[in-house]
């Protein structure tokens, strides 16, 4: 297994893409199609939010379809809370795309990200999805990712070859994701192509169970979004025998995509709006699984804790005080906590209890951009891994004027 961080979605076989500025933004790309030129089976997890965004609940009905052709995605505009007629937009996006690329309408997906509540403007968004149409091309896919982006500060992509088969797949993805993101995803938007053949059955069993310990596992800051969207579709050009069973080509792809998930889910926690840090707390022997999870999400999205990483502070009283209100079984007499990174590790409470240890390296240690919470519950033999970030200044500048 191989990940490239210089490839695009248009890397995998008959893929093409197109991003390009509609004018829903002042001056950045905002709109972008993927589409391939073969059919392909598909796949989709979308948000827990009760509130969910017009193109939400469309895809929700297209991606029972046995054939997928192509994705239609606009930033600037979340196109949430916008009624019957938001649904409508939706369904005008899906239908302009189906007929200019010659597709059936239930053959075209579409994600929506930005602002809440705000009517989607057609005459800006119906000649953007033609002239992205029109420019689709295999070199387009660079472009597609920064179409995509709303506060984010980074493309998020990644590529992962591996053997199957006795012949090189691929898996490529791009991501976007910055703010209003937190366990059960957030606005966070990925989407995934191979050229694996692969029955949608499979494929939608292996994409569920990615995402429970990838983008689940996320949290920039507690907020759980309205458009929240993984879509992965594969086309088969492979030609590697069709993967119907849980065999063992099913477990060598269910890896890969699962290891690209992963990075994809770094990638949003790390680049969270005016982050300067990326956080990541491991759990090990919780008593249960849910346990484990539970521990490492509250850990990772206490304010308290995000705060103090920002400021280098080593106070673990924070991290087990998530813990304690977290819902997870544990008992606080067993807990041990460290800090860690390349530059050292330094355990600042045993069983519960606060011990001496070298402060200077401590901070020196919180000081770099990634630091790694590590927590021992030793109750069980459980064990997760959560990631997300620090909370800064900067985020309450970006999140205080949003909409002016």
């Amino acid at each position: 297994m191989k990940f490239f961080y210089d490839k695009s979605i248009t890397d995998v076989p008959f893929f093409k893409a197109a991003g390009i500025h509609s004018g829903l933004k002042r001056k950045r790309n905002d709109l972008c199609v993927i589409y391939s030129e073969k059919p392909c089976v598909s796949a989709a997890t979308f948000t827990t939010n009760k509130v969910k965004a017009a193109p939400v609940l469309l895809d929700m009905e297209h991606i029972k379809s046995s054939k997928t052709y192509a994705i239609v995605v606009n930033s600037g505009n979340a196109n949430a809370c916008t009624g019957d007629d938001g649904y409508k937009k939706a369904l005008e996006m899906a239908s302009t795309t189906a007929q200019f690329l010659n597709l059936e309408t239930n053959e075209v997906l579409v994600c929506s990200t930005g602002v809440i509540g705000v009517p989607l403007p057609m005459d800006i968004v119906i000649p953007g999805i033609k002239k992205a149409c029109s420019e689709l091309s295999h070199e387009g896919g660079n472009e597609a990712a920064k179409a995509i982006m709303t506060t984010d500060t980074i493309e998020k992509k990644v590529a992962v070859e591996f053997e199957l088969d006795g012949k090189t797949a691929i898996i490529s993805a791009m991501a976007k994701g910055s703010g209003m993101i937190h366990p059960n995803m957030g606005t966070m938007l990925s989407f995934i192509a191979s050229n694996v053949n692969i029955s949608k059955e499979m494929l939608n069993k292996a994409l569920k169970e990615s995402v429970e310990d990838s983008y689940n596992m996320i949290s920039v800051d507690g907020d759980t979004s309205t458009n929240d969207t993984v879509i992965v579709l594969a086309n088969g050009s492979l030609m590697n025998k069709t993967i119907s069973e849980e065999n063992d080509d099913y477990k060598i792809f269910k890896k890969a995509l699962h290891h690209l998930n992963i990075e994809l889910s770094k990638m949003i926690a790390k680049d969270g709006e005016g982050a300067t840090k990326l956080i990541e707390t491991k759990v090990f022997n919780a008593c249960s699984l849910k346990d484990a999870k539970l521990s490492a999400k509250e850990v990772i999205k206490s304010s308290l804790v995000k705060t103090a990483i920002f400021g280098s502070d080593p106070n673990w009283g924070r991290i087990i005080c998530a813990l304690g209100y977290s819902g997870a079984a544990l008992d606080p007499s067993k807990v041990d906590i460290s800090f860690s990174n390349s530059v050292g590790t330094v355990a600042t409470c045993v069983k519960g209890a606060s011990v001496e240890f070298d402060r200077d390296l401590a901070v020196k240690i919180l000081s770099e951009n990634s630091v790694t919470i590590i927590i021992d519950l030793n109750d069980g033999n459980f064990n997760a891994t959560a990631w997300g970030c620090d909370l800064t200044y900067e985020y309450v500048k970006i999140n205080g004027c949003y909409t002016t």
